[in-house]
């Protein structure tokens, strides 16, 4: 792709009020850091990298856990489930967190990249909690004897799933683009509530689901050669999810330009024929 020209965009920046520019804080260097231009400048050398990256470390990590690691001892070779299920279940909470930062951004700072960011989240996030939910439910038949169940941690992650696909439908749901996302943005933050559920469901209520086996404050109670193909597949998969955003944004960005390009050659030409 040729190099970018972020005219159009800083344009756009250049036509919204100075309160709506900088924020209502004043944040004088936000219009810096969403600067389409140099976002590209920023993303486009990562994208290759994080994708091969996250290649790497996926194919050693699944080929550890289905292949080297032990079978549980209670579970047997269903465990290793676990190897998909667990990263996507993180990555489903973390990429919802990242929407609702982006939403935040959209909403306080007006920035027409935090809006493209939101929109470019959703999907991706919504496609790693499908995951999850998927290879849940075949890790449960085997260890419950059903394919779902209402638990409480089932049912919540449900729950972050059907937020993903409602703030894809309703950003897209309006003839204004602004309306749009200002509605999946409100929405986006009144979802964040579900975070803590999913994270202390099994800690509140009496659940199907195990607790957690890895801690930021207790040693993991998981068998240490089924924690390392963990951690291979957990960043293999965090790497292909940055990937894929990044280059989604890439094209959204890209492809409102030539949007606009198209729109200025349109009103050109209609002028002239005037």
């Amino acid at each position: 792709m040729g190099e970018f020209n972020s005219g159009g965009f800083e344009a756009e920046l250049k036509t919204l009020p100075l309160s709506r520019r900088r924020g209502r804080g004043g944040a004088r260097g936000i219009s810096r850091f969403a600067n389409p231009g140099q976002f590209l400048r920023l993303a486009r050398p990562l994208v290759a990298p994080l994708a091969l990256l996250g290649v790497a470390l996926l194919g050693i990590g699944v080929y550890w856990g289905l292949f080297v690691s032990p079978a549980d001892w209670q579970q047997g070779d269903a465990v290793r489930i676990m190897y998909v299920h667990v990263p996507a279940a993180w990555l489903a909470s973390a990429g919802y967190v990242a929407l609702a930062l982006a939403s935040l951004s959209s909403l306080v700072w007006r920035h027409p990249l935090a809006d493209l960011a939101a929109l470019e989240i959703a999907p991706v996030g919504a496609a790693f909690t499908a995951i999850c939910l998927i290879t849940g439910s075949l890790w449960g038949k085997p260890m419950w004897g059903a394919w779902w169940v209402w638990d409480a941690r089932l049912t919540s992650v449900l729950v972050l799933f059907f937020l993903y696909v409602g703030h894809i439908a309703l950003t897209r749901a309006f003839d204004s683009p602004e309306r749009g996302m200002r509605s999946g943005a409100i929405l986006a933050l009144v979802g964040v509530i579900n975070l803590p559920i999913i994270k202390f469901s099994v800690d509140w209520w009496n659940t199907l689901h195990q607790p957690a086996t890895i801690s930021l404050f207790h040693a993991p109670t998981i068998y240490l050669p089924m924690l390392w193909p963990l951690i291979f597949t957990t960043f293999g998969f965090s790497a292909l999810f940055a990937a894929l955003v990044l280059a989604r944004i890439e094209a959204a960005v890209l492809e409102k330009r030539l949007r606009q390009r198209l729109a200025r050659k349109f009103e050109a030409g209609f002028a002239e024929g005037a």
